[in-house]
C-alpha cells in the first residue's frame, strides 16, 4: 500500500484514464477524489472503489470554474484532512482544421485543457505549499512535440500545458518538495475523439485508430510510476505511445 495516507484529486475521472487512474490509485491506498461535471458516474466510480476497499470521495465540478475547483479542495480538506496531490486530466479534443473556423470549439479547448488546468494548480498550490510537500500531474500529449492534421489548436493547448508544467517544476520542486510531471500519451482508446465534428477528421482519424492503441489503464501506470518515485526523484516527463504508432 505505497500510496497510503495519500490524499489525490483527479479530474476527469467519470470515465477514461481518469477513471483507470482513480482504481489504480485507490488499490494501492491512496485516498481518491473524484472530479467532473457527471455526478452520477462518480458515484458508480465511488461505489466501485469501496466496494474492493479503497477509499473515495466524489466531488463534482466544472474544471473551467475556478470557484468550483476551490470547493473541490475545501470538500477535500474537510473529509481526508488534507490535499497531496493533484492529476489534472480533464480534456477535449474536438480536432478540425483551421479553415473551417470552429472558434467555439477552439474556446472550449482553451477553457478546459489549458484554463482548467491553471485553476486546479491555483485551487490545490496553497494546500501543498502548506504541507510542504506533494505532486502535480498534468495530462500533456504527444501532441505537444508534434503537429496532426486537424490539430493546430488542440497541440497548442497540450505544448502550453507540457512548457507549464516544466515552469511549475523548476519553481515548485526545489523550494517546497513539490514534485510536478507531464504526461504526454499518444493515441488512446477513449472517448477523447467523441467530442469530434468535422467529418474530415473523422474519415481520417478511422484509418489511424486501426492500429492497437494505448489502453487507460496504461496511462494510469505511468502515473503511479511517477507518484510512487523517492522524494529525491522529480518525472519531469512520460511520453508514451503505441508500439505501432508512427
Amino acid at each position: 500500500m505505497i500510496l497510503k495516507d495519500r490524499t489525490i484529486i483527479i479530474t476527469g475521472a467519470s470515465s477514461g484514464i481518469g477513471e483507470a487512474t482513480a482504481k489504480k490509485l485507490s488499490e494501492h491506498g491512496a485516498s481518491v477524489v473524484l472530479m467532473a461535471r457527471s455526478e452520477d458516474k462518480l458515484k458508480d466510480l465511488a461505489s466501485s472503489i469501496t466496494k474492493a476497499g479503497g477509499k473515495a470521495l466524489v466531488a463534482s465540478g466544472d474544471v473551467t470554474k475556478r470557484k468550483d475547483f476551490e470547493n473541490v479542495v475545501a470538500k477535500t480538506v474537510e473529509h481526508f484532512g488534507k490535499v497531496d496531490g493533484l492529476i489534472n486530466n480533464a480534456g477535449l479534443m474536438p480536432l478540425s482544421y483551421v479553415k473551417k473556423l470552429k472558434t467555439d470549439e477552439w474556446d472550449k479547448m482553451v477553457d478546459v485543457n489549458i484554463k482548467g488546468v491553471l485553476n486546479g494548480v491555483s485551487s490545490v498550490l496553497p494546500e501543498l505549499i502548506k504541507n510542504n510537500g506533494g505532486d502535480i500531474i498534468n495530462i500533456s500529449s504527444m501532441a505537444a512535440h508534434r503537429y496532426f492534421p486537424g490539430g493546430a489548436v488542440y497541440c497548442a493547448t497540450k505544448a502550453a500545458v507540457k512548457m507549464f508544467s516544466e515552469g511549475l517544476r523548476q519553481e515548485l520542486a526545489p523550494k517546497h518538495n513539490i514534485n510536478v510531471t507531464s504526461i504526454e500519451p499518444g493515441a488512446v482508446d477513449t472517448n477523447l475523439v467523441s467530442t469530434i465534428t468535422d467529418e474530415d477528421i473523422k474519415e481520417e482519424l478511422q484509418e489511424m485508430m486501426e492500429m492497437t492503441t494505448l489502453e487507460s489503464e496504461d496511462i494510469a501506470n505511468a502515473i503511479y510510476y511517477a507518484l510512487t518515485q523517492p522524494k529525491r526523484v522529480n518525472i519531469n516527463d512520460i511520453y508514451i505511445v503505441p508500439s505501432e504508432q508512427k
